[in-house]
């Protein structure tokens, strides 16, 4: 696997907050930062799969849902 350099730039408020976490949990900042982009990743992918199916559905049933909607 190939890894890509990159600067990060944080506020002080920020970076001091990652440096306490870092301390508590016994880990570098990096991988906090790894931990946690990996984390939003993972959440907007399934979030992205719930709204896809929601679409899936609405185009499914949409005569169904119309006629509920009259009722």
């Amino acid at each position: 696997m190939a890894t890509m350099a990159m600067t990060l730039r944080l506020s002080p408020e920020l970076d001091a907050a990652a440096d306490k976490l870092a301390a508590e949990q016994h880990t570098s900042k990096h991988s906090l930062i790894v931990r946690a982009f990996e984390e939003f990743i993972s959440r907007e992918e399934k979030t992205r799969r719930v709204l896809g199916s929601i679409d899936e559905t609405k185009r499914d049933y949409a005569e169904t849902i119309r006629r509920l909607e009259d009722a």
